[in-house]
């Protein structure tokens, strides 16, 4: 989300747009809106592109998929344009577009896009022939110029929110403690240090003769581990949402925010919007860079470098949705031990955040080996089972639970198994490392059994891999789960807590950014978001947060 145009005036933003140096999108309201539409009513042609597809819910309205190119006919209202997409015309979200960096190159590229489908990612070539050398390096040298542009207004916009908001906070005690304002801003800090190394970095690579040439790909290979800092902020981005709107309930503390602005000479945004700028910049880089690959030959310096950062900032984004992802299932798991009877010892979320796999097993232990039919609940750390009520099947009772820190996963052949002396079939075992500690267990199919075997090898691949990168559960967010479940066994006091969440990013600005990469989904954390879901509501008790 770029604000900096908003503080310029009129004529210099009209310059700017022109000049494709800049990414506009729909600050709705604001200098960029207006330049939109004296472009529109000077006759030049505007175009955007698709973010997301938009389902149409009118006759009036007009529905499109990711990477669709809309001729922006109308930009008045701030909510809703009016486009047109070959003969159809309609209204569309402004949310779900941004306008394109090259304004200026031909609607044909795209026409041929969108009836021979996208050009290979990560190709380098423009579909249309015979684009001239100079046209092709002036796009990138748009394209370079908006990466440096926006990540200097992204800085200045990290120094505000650190010197206008947090500075001020800590002076007062009297209404802020130190784990408010941890809720608040997370580690954005720790993001605004990063950030200046990374802009510093990056201007040496900027050749200032000849843009086009150069070479920022290895930029962001230098620092793809360092942004995985992102991960915290936006896993902790809905619980500052929450905070904040108790907070300015109360008046004092909305005046109080409004004069930190005020006083920092802070851009017409409230505090959210300028919390939602790092979730969506993490989203923007793979994004840009695909803009960027895209005007780049495959016979340029950078070549290798822009496709190598293009993949590793996808998994940047990947991983963090990962993490959103685990997190959220955090409050699932906490309602699933709450639906267990008699559950003793401490709670799965001390140790776990993941269910892996679960079904129904014979387990037979040393030293009776008496066969039990019980459920089984595979989670990272444990392996937890139950006994099913006789007479209702959908109450479960907790038996126990296995360490699998410590336990090494053994295939069993049909036949007799020697340490139990009985015959067995789609066995497998779990025999302690440490001890004389085995158990063994029986599935009704074969592929059932073959079923538990990977997923018993998934969940070793999940802690390796929470080990490395170091995700974890922080006691603040296993609190936060028990006081949802505690919300919502008692409907009638619960608040709105994720309600305010989604009804927040609906207010929000939406990143003007290409839409030039098919795998749209690993962006969901900047999406505008939807109705929340009821599933987690409808769904059987015994499986409520199951794959």
């Amino acid at each position: 989300m770029t604000f900096t145009n908003d503080m310029g005036s009129e004529e210099e933003l009209y310059e700017d747009f022109r000049s494709c140096n800049h990414n506009y999108g729909h600050l709705g309201g604001g200098g960029e809106q207006l330049a939109i539409n004296e472009l529109i009513s000077d006759g030049s042609v505007v175009y955007a592109e698709a973010l997301w597809d938009h389902v149409t819910m009118d006759d009036q309205e007009l529905g499109f998929k990711v990477g669709s190119v809309i001729e922006v006919m109308d930009a008045t209202n701030k909510e809703w344009w009016w486009g047109r997409i070959l003969e159809n015309e309609g209204w569309f979200p402004a949310s779900f577009v941004r306008l394109r960096v090259n304004q200026d190159e031909p609607m044909e590229d795209y026409l041929i896009k969108m009836e021979d489908g996208r050009e290979n990612e990560g190709s380098g070539v423009s579909c249309r022939p015979g684009v001239g050398q100079t046209n092709w390096d002036q796009m990138r040298t748009n394209v370079i110029n908006e990466i440096i542009n926006t990540e200097k207004d992204y800085i200045k916009h990290l120094k505000d929110i650190c010197e206008g908001y947090i500075k001020q906070c800590r002076k007062r005690a009297d209404m802020f403690t130190e784990d408010q304002l941890k809720t608040i801003f997370g580690n954005i800090e720790d993001i605004y240090k990063f950030q200046k190394i990374f802009l510093k970095v990056l201007e040496k690579k900027l050749n200032k003769d000849l843009p086009h040439l150069s070479e920022i790909g290895s930029c962001f290979l230098e620092f793809q581990t360092d942004f995985q800092i992102y991960s915290e902020y936006c896993n902790n981005h809905p619980s500052a949402c929450t905070e904040l709107s108790k907070l300015t309930k109360v008046s004092k503390y909305l005046y109080f925010f409004e004069a930190c602005r005020l006083l920092q000479k802070m851009i017409d945004i409230s505090l959210e919007g300028f919390l939602l700028t790092p979730v969506q910049k993490i989203c923007k880089y793979p994004l840009q860079l695909a803009e960027l690959l895209k005007y780049t030959h495959p016979q340029h310096r950078d070549f290798q470098d822009v496709g190598a950062a293009l993949s590793a900032m996808k998994n940047v984004a990947r991983l963090i949705n990962e993490r959103k992802r685990r997190l959220e299932n955090v409050d699932k798991i906490a309602q699933w031990q709450s639906a267990i009877e008699e559950w003793e010892g401490e709670d799965i979320l001390v140790r776990s955040s993941e269910l892996i796999h679960s079904g129904e097993l014979t387990k037979i232990s040393l030293p009776q080996a008496k066969s039990l039919q019980r459920m089984f609940f595979l989670f990272d750390h444990q392996l937890v089972f139950c006994k099913k009520d006789l007479l209702r099947r959908d109450i479960l009772y907790y038996r126990g639970q296995i360490n699998m820190d410590g336990m090494e996963v053994l295939d069993v052949e049909d036949g007799k198994d020697r340490d139990f002396n009985i015959s067995v079939k789609n066995a497998f075992k779990l025999r302690s490392k440490a001890s004389d500690e085995v158990h063994l267990f029986c599935a009704k199919k074969p592929e059932q059994k073959q079923c538990w075997l990977q997923a018993f090898k998934d969940e070793r691949r999940q802690v390796q891999l929470d080990q490395e990168t170091g995700f974890a559960i922080s006691e603040a967010q296993k609190k936060q789960a028990m006081q949802n479940l505690s919300k919502a066994q008692h409907p009638g006091k619960q608040k709105a807590v994720n309600r305010s969440y989604y009804d927040f990013l609906m207010r929000q600005k939406h990143p003007t950014l290409s839409a030039n990469l098919p795998q749209q989904q690993v962006f969901v954390l900047a999406e505008p978001k939807r109705k929340p879901s009821n599933f987690w509501q409808n769904i059987s008790r015994l499986t409520p947060f199951k794959k």
